[in-house]
């Protein structure tokens, strides 16, 4: 929260303060023009309740700028968009109430068959519970991962089963990282660093959309399934 004196405004020509005055709002932020104006009328877009001095001179007055109508902060899964694989919008929000584990997932990798076979039978196991699985392919590992979406999940599908949703290939290290894992990354880092370290990391997000915990890709997913039975109350 800001506080400009109102001495700094008289000079401005632009208000006159009286005993009463109300706060003003700004729309986005102040920005001095060419003669160091530090306020415009036209940047004021409605008045807050008066606040009233005893004094016939006003000390100052409070200015609040409101960033986070611009730029929300994403505090849950639940808040984040993503593309599936044809490149449709999917709203996270849709699994609120629901256990989620994600996972960067390639076809090509030495740990496919093992974790999508289990990927597959923890999920026929517990997608009666409230349980999904997210998979997001990722081809920034040793390229293992170079199909198409198409061709992706037609071979999750085919060969393993695969009924959980599988989405657009992402990033998930680097500038171009998809926001969603910047932020599971940021929620939990990894045993050395925030980097993800290889195909199958894995995020479990509980019911609220908070991620609660982090696996390596050479953890099997059936190893997990303590931590899975713990927050499906099951």
């Amino acid at each position: 929260m800001l506080r400009v004196p109102i001495r700094s405004l008289f000079r401005t020509n632009f208000f006159s303060v009286r005993s009463s005055v109300a706060p003003l709002v700004f729309n986005q932020q102040i920005v001095p023009d060419s003669n160091h104006t530090l306020l415009h009328k036209s940047e004021c877009s409605r008045f807050a309740s008066p606040i009233t001095s005893g004094s016939s001179s006003l000390a100052s007055f409070t200015i609040r700028l409101d960033h986070t109508m611009a730029t929300p902060s994403k505090t849950s899964v639940h808040d984040f968009t993503v593309k599936d694989a044809k490149g449709k919008d999917v709203d996270l929000s849709i699994y609120k109430g629901k256990v989620l584990l994600i996972v960067n997932v390639a076809s090509q990798c030495g740990l496919t068959n093992s974790n999508y076979t289990e990927l597959s039978q923890l999920y026929e196991k517990y997608k009666g519970h409230g349980f999904e699985i997210l998979a997001f392919p990722c081809n920034q590992f040793g390229s293992q991962e170079p199909g198409t979406n198409e061709e992706i999940v037609q071979f999750a599908c085919t060969r393993f089963k695969a009924e959980y949703p599988i989405f657009d290939k992402v990033d998930v290290n680097g500038n171009d990282a998809a926001p969603l894992y910047k932020f599971l990354k940021s929620s939990k880092g990894g045993l050395f660093g925030d980097g993800i370290k290889w195909n199958f990391s894995k995020f479990l997000v509980d019911k609220d959309g908070n991620v609660v915990d982090r696996y390596a890709p050479t953890t099997s997913p059936l190893s997990i399934e303590k931590d899975l039975k713990k927050l499906l109350g099951v």
